[in-house]
């Protein structure tokens, strides 16, 4: 039956973020369940049929079978027993379920529907009431998981044993107890309470922005209400509507098929594991509810065909929400940027733990012995807790998770729609763009500009003249097979537009093709004269579509017609016959052939996709007794599916997108290749890419130079391969303007047919993938795929663009899959990231945010560590190691990595990308780390070297000023410092002073971080060049980070309260200033290693760049 469906043009999503989360687990859990189901089956039928004994032996052997088999998927026996009953009890649910064993009529009577009238209102409104919305039910929260979670990952630990040092050192070991490191533990517990409330906080703003961008993707499907035909939102089905479904569209329930046409087919590789389509059927196939093919399973996609469905559950009633239950626990995987954090973490936790470890060792092993009084046990417990606190950056978990956020949310302001916070980790490492051409690279308008005979070419409006002056033969031949092999249609609504303006329901070729005949006369008039019998649609494989159609007339002279559309080169072999511009019939010769391949090259050439209609007539209906069977109809219509007759060609123009080559332009210079994977003719793609600027380069490669330049390399290595390949024709080379070297600015530029990707070995793909600029053309789904997989085996990072159901199995497979918002369900599933304004120039701000993730947190980073690890390590070497007394207490290295280093680091997260970012070359994360040698360079070889030199320099000057110590004297002072009196000075006078000193280290690396903070704004770029006070770069959340560090700084300095628990003290009005110029140096000096790193890339500054 032939099912007449409104094209739905829904935006494609994922059930929530429970879906996302078991989408990994589904083939395991969906074969499992199925073999539970199909064993309890089995096991009932067999309690009918046998004894006691028999049965419960049979139970006994499927029971061990069962745990043999789940055994290889958990180790532990607890969790075997729960998957198990879990198991047990969602297969013998689904076993209850019987709505596929039921006849058509018995289920519409059972939901109290039909398939003309659908639900009315009143009983809609019950359902929904009782069953809730048709959406999957979050995940259980598993607080208490979660909880110890915030608490134990990340730094945590490293702060929870520094917690314990103090705690100990206050008491058993302080005797008498040191007040102060009961307030330093507290102090840290704080902190660490701190970082789990904060993951807890961002991780539920992190879930409501990730929930309000996937739900900008709402799904929508067609359902049949109260006598008309809607389209509403899929979670707002309930049991009984009556759903249509076609190709490109995701399956929105579990659907009961009560209509299909014989085409229809579901994908259920993403629960099965299998790639090939099942194709759907009215009676049930199996006894196994999940193995049946009348039964449409919630989340599966419709391929190809159309139908009408009864939905028979939905939400957590669905085979998808059961599985979901089973699969809620299961972790997932980490990010690429989760494991280089991870890195990081491990990288910090082994320096820290080892320095610790080294200072109590050269306590216990030297200064216990030598200096007894200068540090007992407890106070060098402190200190390696001080080391441990020094280099745990703890505002880099904030960081982290709020820059990814942040950045999804620009993107979303951007119209780019990120499903995962992943997407925006591997935008950054992108150095391939595979794009399809219609409708990404080009603007999806297509239109009819030429319609060609044997020895004929006119304009549609030609046509329309001579069509009016009385249609011979010829042009009415063309029109009929335009109408009626033809996919699209006029949506009813429209009809009384002009015909420009009126709404289709269908793919862009088709709805030119629509048009074009629309414009000769009305093409209702011919559905009308012949009804449809069978069509197989239009698909990358075949490469073209076909129509049977029988005539309605009784008695008329051509009662059936079997019409064809597709690809010039792919029906030419099957045509036997051409008609010239009089309508007269002619053999298909060699020299006719040649003048038709000769007009589709030069249509082609000119951007033009070429189409070719062709037709064969019956006298007789050879297919009245062939059965409903679809398979036996195919194999039917593939028999009489040749000795065509040529009808004519048609050129279709579709121009590029008039932001393309400026896009192409730019990813080039950011080292981005972008490759053209079409299903067009090769010369029209590559006149398109020309147009577009993929293509550049006036000497084009072919197949045939990819094999030589392969036998060049390995004479005698590489076999002939010419019988799996078709090699271009003379025509072919010309038009291409074919050539083995590359252009004059090193570029070079290949065009291949899919055909001519057959056979090719490794040695031929490692030289295509060392093109810069590539079309494929021709290209089936099995095709795109392999070139995606070719591209990743060598270390590329993909990107694939696409908007049709073709294109989603290469989305799949691309590192990022990028899917238009005009493009199908399908295909909006299977990407990561949406363009919801279909503009391909979007992809330059996913790339250039993806990079700025990245660039970001290395800021970060680098702004975290010189004070809050390094310039604090050293005050607590000189004091163990060299005896000077301690220059920073463990209470303001917390106040540092906790208060004032967080307001700059967050500021740093909202820096604009550096002028320069999208010249750079993609990082390789094999190779490049958020972290390494160079890093910690930049680190503490430069800016914390000189924040320490100066804070101590300023320390220094303070003692002397103000004690009259000379830096010799407090250098091997060691107990001295501490016997009770030191140069006249007694203990209360030297325990003032020094905190005092403390206040001053303190205040001086707050400071000192302002000029740090202004230098590692740009890795290259000046600060004038990237001026942070106004215009397009400016970051006047930076400035606030100077009076927020200031407030602090007197908050802990000045009130009395936090003198007396913390041991800080008032700071001289003096030195407030005088951090100031040292500040403007460390800028001025990175502003200078900026200027030899952008004026000689050569030097060793440029080499050791971070």
């Amino acid at each position: 039956m032939d099912i007449q469906i409104v094209d739905t043009r829904a935006i494609g999503a994922a059930h929530g973020e429970a879906a996302l989360r078991l989408e990994r687990n589904l083939t395991i859990e969906y074969r499992t369940l199925s073999l539970q189901l199909s064993r309890q089956n089995q096991h009932q039928a067999l309690r009918t049929r046998a004894d006691d004994q028999s049965v419960a032996a049979r139970w006994k052997d499927w029971m061990y079978r069962k745990l043999h088999i789940h055994g290889a998927y958990t180790q532990r026996q607890a969790e075997y027993r729960n998957e198990q009953r879990q198991l047990e009890a969602t297969a013998g649910e689904l076993d209850s379920l019987k709505f596929h064993l039921d006849t058509v009529d018995q289920t519409l009577a059972k939901f109290g529907t039909s398939p003309i009238q659908g639900l009315e209102d009143a009983a809609i409104a019950r359902r929904r009431e009782r069953d809730g919305p048709n959406a999957l039910s979050s995940p259980p929260n598993r607080i208490f998981l979660k909880l110890f979670e915030w608490l134990f990952s990340g730094f945590c630990p490293l702060l929870w044993i520094a917690a314990i040092f103090v705690w100990i050192s206050w008491k058993p070991l302080g005797k008498p107890a040191n007040p102060q490191y009961l307030a330093l533990g507290i102090a840290i517990l704080i902190v660490i309470f701190l970082q789990a409330g904060f993951s807890a906080w961002q991780e539920w703003t992190t879930s409501r922005v990730m929930s309000s961008i996937t739900g900008m993707l709402p799904s929508e499907t067609m359902a049949t209400r109260n006598g008309q035909l809607k389209k509403i939102f899929a979670s707002e089905l309930v049991q009984g509507d009556i759903v249509h479904v076609r190709g490109g569209e995701k399956v929105p329930a579990d659907l009961r098929m009560i209509e299909t046409t014989r085409d229809l087919c579901f994908d259920r590789s993403m629960l099965t594991g299998e790639s090939d389509a099942i194709v759907a059927t009215v009676d049930h196939t199996d006894e196994n509810y999940l193995e049946t093919r009348n039964i449409a399973v919630m989340g599966t996609h419709v391929t190809q065909g159309s139908g009408i469905g009864v939905v028979v559950a939905t939400g957590n009633s669905t085979v998808m929400g059961r599985i979901a239950k089973m699969t809620a626990s299961k972790k997932n995987e980490r990010t690429l940027l989760q494991i280089e954090i991870t890195r990081f973490v491990v990288v910090v936790a082994i320096l820290s733990l080892c320095i610790g470890l080294i200072l109590i060792i050269i306590w216990a092993a030297w200064l216990r012995k030598s200096f007894p009084t200068f540090l007992l046990l407890s106070d060098a417990l402190v200190n390696s807790a001080g080391v441990i606190v020094a280099f745990v950056p703890e505002g880099l978990p904030i960081c982290l998770t709020l820059t990814l956020t942040l950045i999804a949310k620009r993107m979303q302001r951007q119209n780019v729609l990120v499903k995962n916070l992943t997407t925006v980790e591997t935008l950054g490492s992108v150095n391939v763009i595979c794009s399809d051409k219609t409708g990404t690279l080009t603007q999806n308008r297509m239109s009819v500009v030429n319609a060609g005979f044997i020895d004929f070419a006119i304009s549609p409006s030609d046509a329309k003249l001579r069509f009016d002056s009385g249609a011979d033969i010829a042009m009415q031949r063309f029109y009929e097979t335009a109408a009626l092999c033809n996919g699209a249609s006029f949506d009813p609504t429209t009809l009384g537009l002009p015909i420009d303006e009126r709404v289709i329901n269908g793919d862009a070729t088709d709805s030119a093709i629509l048009r074009f005949a629309e414009n000769l006369r009305p093409v209702g008039i011919m559905h009308k004269d012949y009804c449809k019998l069978y069509e197989i649609p239009f698909n990358s494989k075949n490469k073209w579509m076909l129509s049977l159609r029988q005539s309605v007339e009784p008695g008329s002279q051509l009662p059936l017609l079997l019409l064809v559309k597709g690809a010039p080169d792919v029906l030419l072999p099957r045509c036997t016959s051409i008609q010239d511009i009089g309508g007269q019939i002619h053999r298909l010769d060699k020299a006719t052939t040649d003048r038709l391949q000769t007009l589709q090259r030069q249509w082609a050439s000119c951007g033009q996709r070429v189409l070719m209609l062709c037709r064969r007539e019956f006298t007789s209906n050879p297919f009245a007794d062939i059965s409903d069977c679809p398979a036996d109809m195919e194999r039917a219509v593939a028999q009489y599916n040749s000795e065509l007759t040529v009808v004519g060609l048609v050129g279709i123009e579709d121009p590029p997108r008039k932001e393309i080559p400026h896009v192409v332009d730019t990813c080039r210079q950011a080292g981005i290749r972008v490759f053209m994977v079409t299903g067009d003719f090769a010369l029209t793609a590559a006149a398109i890419a020309r147009q577009c600027h993929i293509i550049t380069n006036d000497n084009i490669d072919t197949i045939e130079d990819i094999r030589a330049q392969a036998l060049s390399q390995a004479p005698g290595a590489i076999g002939d391969i010419s019988g799996s390949l078709l090699p271009h024709t003379t025509a072919d080379k010309h038009a291409l303007a074919v050539s083995s070297s590359v252009g004059n600015d090193g570029i070079s530029s290949l065009v291949l047919s899919g055909s001519e990707l057959v056979g090719l070995q490794d040695e031929h793909w490692d030289i295509i993938c060392g093109y810069s600029e590539i079309v494929f053309a021709r290209t089936t789904p099995e095709q795109k795929l392999l070139i995606v997989q070719q591209l990743r085996s060598r270390e590329n990072y993909v990107a694939v663009t696409g908007d049709g159901v073709n294109d989603s199995p290469a989305l799949k497979a691309a590192h990022i899959g990028v899917a238009m918002g005009a493009g199908s369900e399908v295909a909006k599933e299977a990407a990561d990231m949406v363009l919801l304004d279909n503009n391909f120039a979007s992809i330059l701000v996913a790339i250039e945010n993806g990079r700025l993730v990245f660039e970001n947190l290395k800021k970060v980073i680098l702004y975290l560590l010189p004070a809050g690890s390094f310039s604090e390590f050293v005050p607590m070497f000189l004091n163990m190691v060299l005896g000077v007394p301690l220059p920073l207490s463990v209470i303001f290295m917390i106040i540092i990595c906790m208060l004032t280093d967080v307001w700059a680091s967050i500021s740093l997260m909202y820096e604009s990308p550096e002028s320069d970012i999208m010249f750079r070359m993609p990082r390789n994360p094999k190779k490049e780390h958020l972290v390494n040698l160079r890093f910690f360079g930049q680190a503490y070889g430069f800016i914390g070297l000189l924040e320490s030199l100066f804070a101590h320099i300023i320390f220094f000057v303070f003692m002397y000023w103000h004690g009259g110590f000379t830096p010799g004297q407090l250098f091997l002072a060691f107990d001295k410092w501490t016997s009770g009196s030191f140069h006249g000075k007694d203990s209360a006078e030297l325990n003032s002073l020094l905190s005092v000193g403390q206040s001053i280290y303190f205040l001086s690396l707050v400071i000192l971080q302002w000029g740090n903070m202004f230098a590692t704004r740009t890795r290259r770029l000046s600060i004038f060049q990237q001026n942070p006070f106004w215009g397009p770069t400016r970051n006047l959340r930076l400035l606030g980070a100077i009076p927020f560090t200031l407030g602090v700084t007197f908050l802990f300095c000045y009130v009395g309260w936090f003198n007396r628990i913390f041991g800080t003290a008032n700071i001289p009005a003096p030195f407030f200033f005088i951090p100031l110029p040292f500040a403007l140096i460390i800028l001025s000096l990175d502003e200078i290693r900026k200027l030899v790193v952008r004026t000689n890339p050569s030097s060793i500054l440029a080499k050791i760049a971070w």
